[in-house]
């Protein structure tokens, strides 16, 4: 929930209060319940509020604790405030309202920054200490609410979108090459702490960050699961297994209920929302409002999995929707979808998660979603070819497998001035895979994706998508307790009955075998994958426009190719070339770059 800003000055001026309420303003959507701002010496906060917890003024940001010594801005949820509050009125502290917001501010005050540490949730924060001027940003574990970063001399600005860092004004946006290089290896993906634009960055996951009034900083990482067998697991048979993840994700889906207001279900139809809604079904939950997108087939691809989601919503007696989009509304969606994007996301569902989201919000506040599954227990098709080789060889066999083209290609593609001197996305894989903690070629692939990839790609989008229309979305696959155990889940399990073998195995207790015995299933978007008509003219108007010339990011001759046949050319992964191209091209004008 929610949308936060501010500056903190280290030449002693003042902070551009204007511009902190130019980047909040940007963050309406984020937060359409309230607005705030504050200024303290060096430091101004804004916030854009979405009621959820307290709805009361009183949960209103920026909020100053009790004592007088913090105030802060908080985006997301602390599922355990209660539990803490709790806590800290036993240890003497003072509250004035039931928000969640003051008991981050509390718990900071109590316990510094190992406050994380006990935070069950998903949140991006930052507090600043009124006695020393010092400010504190922090992220969740996942990187589920995002926190990006703006500094030159003097100056350090943040927000939770980067269009409201443009917003504020001053930005180097300029192109970050090495980024560049990771979206066109990576499927789109760009690993904090880097954005494409040379003058952003983004909070790491898991990350705490103290900033000294002198501009000086330091970050602890303060949570990494090991990707190793624990000695507690040892001797557990495959059906423990099963329902100790059953058991953990009936946790995480509880937890997730917490709110001041109804929460609903994104249902794709597929085993991971489905288990969400079955699981909440067995709490009690009665009428849960469910959720479902499809779209015209085009060029012989089906648009919608009705028969799954209806299937489900059937047997849990659920308060079902469903959205069915024209394909000529696809295009018409497009230039919305990427105005909502913080960065450049090529995945065909941008546009349907933001088309359902809009329609989602106007019937529930929080929805609970089923993203993450699929890095977290080993779904993806590509996994058992990367368990099957040795741990020293796996930078390159995954690589193989998972890189949508080679350095080698994108010099082909990219004009001198943009192409690094060497291939620092494979670098990249080949450090994180040395990094200790990663027992199998498997385990270390899974942390890749779990930390890296899956926060800057799916679990982005979601964010995105969703606050742009003031929907709150949570993911309970991504609760770090449910994380930490399928870190240490034996790979085989995993990787058991074609992918997520242990997941599957929990949906066989409650879900129908359809479901869970399904083809693995995408949000299809046809009339994107297949460049149909307004949408592929909208690519030619971007690529062909003034901005993309003076811009000069690719070759002519591989453009030129691509148009020649928008529909042939496909990345190692099978994505549309074209569209990977132009998506990068067509976010930085609708961002003004």
């Amino acid at each position: 929930m929610c949308g936060l800003s501010g500056e903190m000055r280290f030449d002693g001026g003042r902070p551009d209060l204007a511009a902190v309420v130019r980047m909040s303003d940007r963050l309406a959507a984020r937060g359409p319940d309230g607005q705030g701002t504050w200024s303290h010496g060096a430091v101004a906060l804004g916030h854009r509020r979405l009621k959820i917890i307290d709805l009361s003024e009183r949960g209103a940001q920026p909020m100053t604790d009790a004592g007088q010594e913090i105030t802060g801005v908080f985006n997301g949820c602390i599922y355990n405030y209660a539990e803490l509050r709790a806590e800290l009125q036993a240890l003497g502290h003072r509250f004035r309202s039931t928000s969640d917001t003051e008991v981050v501010l509390n718990a900071y005050r109590q316990w510094g920054t190992s406050c994380v540490d006990r935070f069950l949730g998903m949140f991006a924060f930052a507090l600043v200490e009124h006695r020393t001027g010092r400010l504190v940003l922090g992220r969740d574990r996942l990187g589920i609410k995002p926190l990006y970063l703006a500094q030159t001399p003097g100056r350090l600005r943040f927000a939770s979108s980067l269009p409201a860092l443009l917003a504020g004004g001053g930005v180097d946006t300029s192109l970050d090459p090495v980024a560049v290089h990771q979206y066109l290896s990576w499927h789109a993906t760009v690993a904090a702490p880097r954005t494409v634009l040379a003058g952003v960055r983004k909070l790491p996951p898991a990350t705490v960050r103290v900033v000294e009034p002198d501009g000086t900083h330091q970050d602890h990482r303060y949570w990494q699961p090991s990707y190793t067998r624990r000695p507690e697991h040892a001797g557990m048979s495959p059906s423990e297994w099963r329902d100790a993840v059953l058991d953990a994700l009936r946790t995480a889906i509880r937890r997730r209920m917490v709110a001041d207001v109804p929460v609903g279900v994104l249902l794709s139809g597929g085993l991971d929302s489905s288990l969400i809604v079955a699981l909440l079904a067995e709490e009690g939950q009665r009428d849960l409002a469910t959720f479902s997108v499809g779209f015209e087939s085009e060029g012989g691809d089906a648009g919608d999995e009705f028969a799954y989601s209806d299937l489900i919503a059937e047997q849990f007696a659920t308060d079902h929707h469903q959205l069915v989009v024209p394909s000529e509304r696809v295009s018409t969606a497009l230039d919305a979808a990427v105005a909502a994007m913080s960065e450049p996301m090529m995945s065909h569902d941008v546009v349907a998660f933001h088309l359902l989201s809009e329609q989602v919000a106007k019937n529930v506040k929080v929805v609970q979603s089923g993203q993450g599954a699929d890095e977290v227990f080993a779904g993806y098709h590509w996994y058992p070819r990367l368990a099957a080789v040795p741990r020293e060889e796996e930078p390159e066999r995954y690589a193989d497998t998972y890189f949508d083209r080679s350095h080698a290609d994108l010099a082909a593609m990219l004009q001198p001035h943009m192409l690094p001197p060497d291939d620092v996305s494979g670098r990249f894989v080949r450090a994180h895979m040395a990094v200790p903690g990663a027992e199998t070629a498997l385990d270390a692939a899974l942390r890749l994706d779990t930390h890296v990839m899956l926060v800057d790609d799916p679990v982005k989008r979601v964010d995105n998508m969703t606050m742009d229309w003031g929907l709150e979305a949570r993911v309970p696959f991504l609760d770090h307790e449910l994380v930490e155990l399928a870190a240490a889940c034996p790979p085989e399990l995993k990787l058991a009955d074609g992918g997520k073998g242990v997941l599957k195995e929990a949906g066989r207790k409650l879900l129908p075998h359809e479901v869970v015995d399904r083809p693995k299933g995408y949000f299809p978007v046809p009339a994107i994958t297949h460049m149909a008509g307004p949408v592929l003219e909208r690519v030619r108007e971007a690529l062909h426009a003034p901005e993309a010339r003076r811009r000069g990011l690719f070759k002519d001759a591989y453009l030129a190719e691509l148009l020649a046949d928008p529909d042939r050319h496909r990345t190692k992964r099978g994505a549309n070339a074209l569209w990977q191209v132009a998506l990068l091209e067509i976010w930085l004008q609708t961002h003004g770059i």
